[in-house]
């Protein structure tokens, strides 16, 4: 498969806005509140299903690498031990399916329009918690040998955060209401 250069600087920079995303943060114990859902979600929306999934596997490989853009300024190998990695993972995998879900919509555009995107941010954000929940059971039972029950996990991992995530979920689809037709206009995107 060929990306083309304009596919790359599409990838990379939203690579580049999930960690800075992930640097506007409040600390919450074990799991932070960020910004990096909004630009995983935001790249599955504008860069569709393939180049969405790149831009967030992007991320997650420059922070395994070492580069500094996980949560807390930090990266590297180990983040796959840690009970947020889950997450991570899951933001892959939003964004491909969101992506999935909205390129084919054909106009974008009142209530309708706001649905189906919603619709899509809905399930994506219904896989990242799909994925990091769990993730985060199993690191902190199996590897930390803490004991946390699934209910404690979803407590740390899911209640503190839904209601925010739904809210951004929301800005993504109102968003995409306007930002999706200007860019189609310009050719930008099909």
């Amino acid at each position: 498969m060929k990306l083309s250069t304009r596919d790359m600087i599409l990838v990379a920079l939203f690579a580049a806005l999930t960690a800075i995303g992930a640097y506007l943060q409040i600390p919450t114990q074990p799991v932070p509140f960020t910004l990096q859902i909004l630009f995983c979600m935001y790249a599955g929306v504008f860069l569709g299903a393939k180049l969405g999934f790149f831009s967030q596997l992007v991320y997650v490989l420059m922070g395994l690498i070492g580069l500094p853009v996980f949560a807390g300024g930090t990266g590297g190998f180990f983040h796959i031990l840690k009970p947020t990695f889950g997450y991570l993972i899951g933001f892959i995998i939003c964004a491909a399916i969101i992506g999935k879900l909205t390129e084919n919509i054909g106009e974008i555009k009142g209530f309708i329009g706001f649905s189906k995107v919603f619709g899509a941010g809905i399930i994506g954000l219904f896989i990242v918690y799909a994925v990091g929940v769990p993730y985060l059971y199993g690191i902190i039972n199996f590897y930390l040998g803490k004991s946390m029950s699934f209910t404690a996990a979803m407590n740390a991992g899911f209640y503190p955060f839904i209601i925010q995530d739904l809210v951004k979920v929301a800005i993504v689809a109102f968003t995409s209401l306007f930002v999706i037709p200007a860019i189609r206009r310009t050719g930008f995107i099909k």
